[in-house]
């Protein structure tokens, strides 16, 4: 029987007043715990540490120490700046004084906060889970110049995460807030374009999405070879239907806990 507690709105990062909940079984404390940072989604432009609470939970209940933090959103903050929080939060944790293995962090996410966990699996070679990641950017957008970008069809913010975009695609939107992401900024939208950077140096990777869904499994394939290209340790999970991200937490949770336990 599990017994964890939460720690609420730790300051991780003074500069932007940023903080993060962390979450732990107070009865498993020791040096040997392995670490998962759990990033949420939203576009980029919403969301918030508390709708990770589930999926934080489940992994504090298997052994983890969790770290989930907030991070600047766009229009405000535009790519790279959430990249640069989770470095930064990553590199707070290392030196703090929670008890875990500093050499046993992971890091997972859903939709855009999947997209952020393979940039620190890109970056520091660290393992990652990806569900129903933002994955395709550049490529996607210059193959549909006749979609126009619309915020109508966004989630309400505070919608729960298993309200969110479960109809199916949603081009409009989908190319509204990656623009938003980069202030619709074609370089930038190269620079953020996480397929033109797979390095041999990255992390193995657990990636999952539904065959349907607003994240366009295009780029799911593109990634899948741009990996086995580079000779990169990769699992990739397809779940049918049109859930997005913890949709199908039933489906990928199972493999993801394995795909960490090899790898962690």
């Amino acid at each position: 029987m599990s017994n964890v507690k939460v720690e609420k709105d730790v300051v991780y990062n003074s500069k932007y007043g940023l903080q993060m909940d962390v979450y732990q079984d107070v009865d498993s404390v020791s040096d040997e715990r392995r670490a998962i940072i759990d990033i949420h989604g939203g576009g980029w432009w919403l969301g918030y540490k508390e709708e990770e609470t589930g999926w934080a939970n489940n992994f504090a209940e298997n052994g983890y120490i969790v770290f989930v933090p907030n991070y600047r959103l766009a229009p405000d903050a535009l790519f790279p700046a959430p990249i640069e929080d989770l470095i930064g939060l990553y590199n707070w944790i290392k030196d703090s004084d929670y008890q875990f293995d500093r050499s046993k962090i992971g890091a997972v996410g859903m939709s855009a906060g999947g997209n952020l966990a393979i940039e620190l699996g890109l970056r520091l070679g660290i393992p990652i889970a990806s569900w129903s990641g933002i994955i395709d950017l550049d490529h996607w957008i210059e193959t549909h110049p006749d979609v126009v970008a619309s915020k109508k069809n966004a989630p309400i913010p505070g919608t729960p995460v298993e309200n969110i975009n479960q109809d199916g695609g949603n081009d409009p939107y989908y190319k509204w807030f990656v623009l938003n992401y980069v202030n619709n900024d074609q370089e930038l939208l190269k620079e953020a374009s996480l397929l033109n950077r797979i390095y041999k140096s990255a992390g193995p990777m657990f990636i999952a999405n539904s065959l349907d869904e607003i994240v366009p499994m295009d780029g799911v394939l593109k990634l899948q070879e741009e990996l086995t290209n580079n000779g990169i340790e990769s699992v990739f999970q397809t779940v049918s239907g049109h859930g997005h991200g913890e949709a199908y937490m039933e489906h990928a949770q199972k493999g993801t806990l394995a795909f960490f336990d090899d790898h962690l």
